[in-house]
C-alpha cells in the first residue's frame, strides 16, 4: 500500500506553499509547524516530509530549529531537505531528528559526492530529489534550470545503487491540476527496484489510489491538505485500509 506522507514547507520559519516553485507566490499558513505535525500524527501518518525552502536557496539548511522541534514532540520520522550539501549538513539533520535526507541540488553540482553518500550513509537513508521542469532538471529550490535529462540523472544514481526518488513534475507544483501518472508509470517502468515517491498536482484521494495501483511507493501530498481538498478525515479512512 502507497505511504502518505505530508509535505510541510518552511519559508522564515512558517508553513507556506509555492507554486511552481515560484517564490513570488508565496501563501503562509496559520498552523505551527509542530501544531500542523501532531495533527498529522493523531491521524495515522508516520513520516513527514521537511522542506526548508530557505536553506534550498541559500545552499545550506537554515531551519534545523524546526526540524529538531518536530523530533522533539512528535513521533514522526522526519524527511528532512533543503539545501543539503556536505557531510556536516546531513550529520546534523541526524543530530537534530531527521530519519531520512533527501537532497537534490548536490546531486547536480557534485555527482560523485551524493553518489558516495548511498554507501556511507546506507540507501535506506538517501534519497535522489530529481525533479523536472519539461523533462530537465530544476535544481537550487527549482530556481536554477538545467539540460539534464530526468531520465539519464535518474539512471546515474540507480547504477550506483539508489533505491529512493522524489520526482516532482515542477509545472504541476502546488495547482492541484493531477499528478502526471504516466511519468511515474514511466519511471517504475524504466527503473523496476526503484521507490518512487511522487509529488505535486495531487488533489484527492483518488489520485492517490491511482498512483497505489501505478505502484508508486509514496506520495507527498501538500496544498491539497492545507486548502481541504483531501480531508484528515478522508485519510483516516484510507489509511484503515492499510
Amino acid at each position: 500500500m502507497i505511504q502518505i506522507i505530508p509535505s510541510v514547507s518552511l519559508f522564515n520559519g512558517k508553513v507556506v506553499r509555492l507554486s511552481k516553485g515560484d517564490y513570488n507566490s508565496k501563501k503562509f499558513y496559520n498552523e505551527s509547524p509542530v501544531d500542523l505535525c501532531q495533527q498529522f500524527e493523531d491521524h495515522g501518518i508516520e513520516v513527514v516530509h521537511l522542506v526548508d525552502l530557505d536553506g534550498a536557496k541559500k545552499g545550506n539548511p537554515i531551519n534545523y530549529h524546526i526540524l529538531e522541534a518536530i523530533a522533539s514532540f512528535t513521533n514522526l520520522k522526519v524527511d528532512f531537505t533543503g539545501g543539503i550539501s556536505t557531510d556536516g549538513d546531513i550529520s546534523k539533520a541526524y543530530e537534530y531528528g531527521a530519519s531520512y535526507i533527501t537532497a537534490a541540488s548536490i546531486a547536480v553540482t557534485n555527482k560523485e559526492l551524493f553518489a558516495s553518500w548511498i554507501v556511507s550513509y546506507g540507501r535506506e537513508k538517501i534519497t535522489l530529489g530529481a525533479d523536472a521542469l519539461d523533462g530537465k532538471i530544476a535544481f537550487r529550490g527549482w530556481q536554477k534550470n538545467t539540460s539534464i535529462e530526468l531520465f539519464e540523472h535518474i539512471d546515474y544514481f540507480y547504477s550506483r545503487g539508489l533505491k529512493y526518488v522524489k520526482t516532482t513534475d515542477i509545472i504541476k507544483d502546488g495547482v492541484m491540476s493531477g499528478p502526471s501518472f504516466s511519468l511515474y508509470e514511466d519511471i517504475i517502468n524504466t527503473f523496476p527496484d526503484i521507490c518512487v515517491l511522487a509529488s505535486g498536482g495531487v488533489q484527492s484521494v483518488e489520485d492517490i489510489e491511482r498512483l497505489n495501483d501505478i505502484g508508486v511507493f509514496a506520495v507527498i501530498v501538500g496544498r491539497a491538505l492545507y486548502e481541504e481538498k483531501i480531508s484528515l478525515k478522508e485519510l483516516d479512512v484510507f489509511l484503515s485500509k492499510v
